[in-house]
């Protein structure tokens, strides 16, 4: 048992959504990985969309019972990262929002800047944020600051498969860092 943003959770596992080749595949992943916290891009589906495809994975968030953890991916800007948030809060009734400003279009790195504004924000608003970061220690602390009591420092850039890059890094944001809730994201390649 662990506690997540006040929540007590047995999983530790959190799921993303994308790039499952159907909702059929997506709903077996929900099922066998038994995730309890299931990331979901508003960017990348409508809940508004007429088609069946569309209906099937919403139905299947639905009905994984697990908690929506939506997220802001595809941002490249402090208000649209803002917009979103308030999208995914009317649309998934909760104040869970991973928070996602990208930088680079190339590495998708994110714009600690524009990461660190956009969390003062959505704190203030009184989201629960989980900013997914780089692994460096200063820009986790500036969160902190802000009020994020979670941060999601990456493992390598997205999508790369890298592996953990710099363990080194992340034993420090650990050591320095011991009241906030880190969850390691992107690049891992896989859970194990």
């Amino acid at each position: 048992m662990w506690t997540l943003a006040d929540k007590s959770l047995e999983s530790r596992l959190l799921l993303g959504t994308a790039r499952y080749p159907s909702p059929a595949v997506l709903q077996d992943a929900i099922t066998a990985a038994g995730s309890q916290v299931i990331t979901v891009s508003l960017r990348r589906e409508s809940a508004q969309e007429n088609n069946s495809s569309s209906r099937r994975f919403w139905d299947y968030l639905r009905d994984s019972k697990a908690l929506i953890l939506p997220n802001t991916a595809g941002c490249h800007s402090v208000k649209e990262a803002i917009v979103t948030a308030h999208m995914a809060r009317e649309l998934f009734n909760t104040n869970w929002i991973k928070l996602e400003v990208i930088g680079n279009d190339d590495t998708l790195q994110p714009d600690p800047f524009a990461t660190v504004e956009a969390a003062r924000i959505l704190c203030s608003e009184g989201f629960e944020v989980f900013p997914y970061t780089t692994d460096d220690l200063i820009v986790a602390e500036k969160l902190r600051d802000v009020g994020c009591r979670i941060i999601m420092p990456w493992g390598a850039p997205i999508g790369s498969g890298q592996g953990l890059r710099n363990i080194e890094a992340l034993a420090a944001m650990r050591r320095r860092l011991p009241e906030l809730t880190l969850i390691v994201d992107a690049g891992i390649g896989a859970p194990s």
